[in-house]
């Protein structure tokens, strides 16, 4: 008889163990699943902004990260420079002001390109001739593997005279660095070591 109660006890022992043993592994399952779904919304939340329009509403906007928007940025910062810099009009004020926005963009590699072409009388050729020049983004290709970023770029110029239109191919190639941003350069890229590798008629369209 004693040693059935013996039994007994010990039996009743394992079983309240073993209730013990599921009743933590549960809380642990409870605290941690209550963690990791605390993490993901706090690493949701994160991810939304608040935006006030014109100091009215709240408006909810998500934001995004930005290395996945580096590479567009890096396009448009060079296309941008290109657009700014081969885009003259026959007027001095003009062409000063598109090019010191352009000189923004990069460092003295292009100023150096620029001070050669004033040298060699250009812009004055642009201006006496009444010439318009505009240029056209072909392609852009950007290596991101490796930095500083390599970039080339394949454009189509257009030097427009009354008596004729001519094409040019324009390909240069620079490296691009991470900079501050500002307002004189929104995407914070530098270009480094521009150079025009390409730059030579392809059709002259009389008019």
């Amino acid at each position: 008889m004693e040693f059935k109660s013996l039994k007994n006890i010990e039996s009743s022992f394992r079983q309240i163990r073993s209730f013990g043993i599921v009743f933590v592994c549960l809380c642990t399952g409870i605290v941690g699943y209550a963690l990791w779904s605390s993490y993901k919304f706090a690493e949701a939340q994160r991810q939304k902004i608040y935006v006030l329009d014109g100091g009215k509403s709240l408006m909810l906007a998500l934001s995004q990260d930005l290395s996945q928007n580096r590479p567009v940025e890096a396009r448009d910062h060079v296309k941008r420079f290109h657009e700014l810099f081969f885009t003259l009009s026959p007027d001095k004020d003009a062409i000063e002001s598109s090019i010191q926005r352009a000189l923004f963009l990069v460092d003295k590699s292009a100023f150096s390109y620029y001070k050669d072409l004033t040298e060699k009388g250009y812009y004055n050729r642009i201006i006496s001739g009444n010439v318009n020049q505009t240029v056209t983004i072909d392609s852009l290709a950007c290596d991101f593997n490796s930095y500083p970023y390599r970039v080339v770029t394949y454009a189509r110029q257009m030097i427009i005279r009354e008596s004729n239109i001519t094409v040019r191919s324009l390909i240069t190639r620079c490296h691009l660095i991470n900079s501050v941003r500002s307002d004189n350069n929104p995407h914070g890229f530098t270009m480094e070591k521009f150079e025009v590798v390409e730059n030579k008629d392809i059709k002259v369209i009389d008019r």
